[in-house]
């Protein structure tokens, strides 16, 4: 069975989106925000976002298991035509802390005719409890204590990644919405059109056999019904594309798709609410969004985790020196015969002599760092940029939109008026035609900037990465 659906909409007040579907003659509507919130409940790519948070804690818990207590048991056995060469048991519990110091406590035990002299210990074992220290390379820094830090980084980095992919998702989505619902405007346009041209078309035809018009004034009316109609299936076509484009952005819970029915306008577009939905309200200093904008934050992220990795690797100029002290004693249960002077210390030191791979190393992550800088700078530059053009932009289209309203009421007036003169016999359906053509074209580019108006507010909410607060 497919999972395509119809979409039958039913918003309850007390809801956030919506609850439940029913037929779709009980509402006929889908509102801009209703729909958005449809995107960012339900749609793929907005939880495959989700999942990069879940990332993140995972990779901090991975991170976090490098200063988990370990327990470790060694045993060794040999045993050769009937003698027991030796049976060698050794049992350790290491606590790592933050610093590259490890605590110890060990338990050795061993027996056996071949028996090595350093193995020796009394027959009830020998308990062993000390510190291993580095005092060169990894006491500041070390692997663990960079990947932990790495780690917190990126689920920090996470968020920002996931409030980028859903502000994209979003900024597509409401494109889908304006293109839909531009596309409706203009076939209802086309339909109220057509519907005059065929109720003109009757009248002259009427007037023409009682001789009132020539009857060659029916065939420029018929024509124009024609071209109206053409216009009308045009807009319907366009109508059907843009509502199955919106439609991949609808989903319901368990990844089902939804498709949206004929029976199902978009509500009207208030380009203020529009502004304080997608949060381009110019009031609002883009400063203050440009500060914590994802990108941004991404960006410094990764130069803090490059950062970390440049001091690793810095670290790595230092000898390696690790000290380990070990108290001993046969008895367990007394704490002061660790203090007896029985104990076991350990020294290593290692050191190249070059350091070639060491300073390679190093030189290579001062670049990554340096590079991951210019492009931060660049980055806030470019996005300081589009904001200001994004701003101008709407500026401008919502200066044109109200040019453009005073233009259609002018031709509406006109349009009136040559109707009046036309049925008083004072004008001919050439003029009266081309008033209206003038009408439709001045609605349509009334549409079309409404169109770049609400598609430049989408476009300045991608660029300052705002966050929808839905209800």
């Amino acid at each position: 069975m497919s999972k395509k659906k119809t979409i039958l909409f039913v918003f309850w007040l007390s809801m956030p989106f919506f609850t439940s579907f029913a037929q779709v003659s009980e509402v006929s509507t889908l509102s801009f925000e209703e729909f958005l919130g449809f995107v960012k409940k339900y749609h793929p790519v907005a939880k495959q976002a989700q999942l990069k948070i879940s990332a993140g804690q995972a990779t901090l818990l991975q991170a976090r298991g490098g200063f988990d207590p370990k327990i470790a048991v060694d045993y060794d056995q040999k045993r050769f035509k009937g003698d027991e060469y030796f049976e060698l048991l050794n049992t350790t519990f290491k606590i790592p802390t933050w610093f590259g110091i490890e605590l110890k406590g060990a338990f050795e035990q061993n027996e056996g005719v071949f028996l090595n002299p350093q193995n020796n210990v009394p027959e009830n074992g020998l308990y062993s409890a000390g510190i291993s220290l580095p005092l060169g390379q990894g006491l500041l820094i070390n692997n663990r204590m960079a990947a932990l830090k790495q780690a917190k980084i990126f689920q920090q980095l996470s968020l920002a990644e996931r409030d980028l992919e859903v502000n994209n998702i979003l900024y597509e989505s409401a494109i889908a919405y304006f293109e839909w619902y531009i596309a409706y405007q203009n076939w209802q346009l086309s339909q109220n059109f057509y519907a005059n041209a065929q109720e003109r078309y009757i009248g002259i035809k009427q007037r023409a056999v009682s001789g009132d018009l020539p009857a060659i004034d029916t065939l420029e009316a018929g024509i124009v019904v024609q071209n109206r109609f053409l216009s009308m299936e045009q807009a319907r076509l366009d109508h059907v594309k843009a509502k199955l484009d919106l439609s991949n952005f609808l989903w319901i819970e368990n990844n089902i798709p939804l498709e949206v029915n004929e029976g199902i306008a978009p509500e009207a577009i208030v380009p203020e609410s529009i502004d304080r939905l997608l949060g381009t309200d110019l009031l609002r200093t883009f400063q203050e969004n440009l500060a914590n904008h994802p990108k941004i934050l991404a960006l410094n992220y990764k130069i803090e985790a490059l950062e970390t990795e440049r001091r690793l690797k810095a670290d790595k100029l230092k000898p390696k020196i690790d000290f380990e002290y070990n108290f001993l004693t046969q008895n367990a249960e007394d704490f002061d015969a660790y203090f007896a002077g029985d104990y076991k210390t350990t020294v290593r030191f290692s050191l190249p002599l070059f350091l070639r791979k060491e300073r390679g190393e190093l030189r290579l992550s001062k670049l990554k760092v340096q590079d991951a800088e210019l492009d931060a700078a660049y980055q806030q530059l470019t996005l300081e940029n589009k904001i200001n053009a994004g701003i101008a932009e709407m500026n401008s289209y919502r200066e044109q939109l109200v040019m453009y309203d005073g233009l259609v009421t002018g031709y509406e007036k006109l349009l009136t008026a040559e109707e009046r003169k036309f049925d008083l016999g004072e004008s001919s359906i050439f003029l009266l035609n081309s008033r209206e053509s003038a009408l439709i074209d001045s609605r349509g580019k009334e549409n079309l900037a409404l169109k770049k108006l609400l598609i430049s507010k989408a476009t300045l909410f991608k660029t300052l990465a705002n966050e929808v607060d839905l209800p």
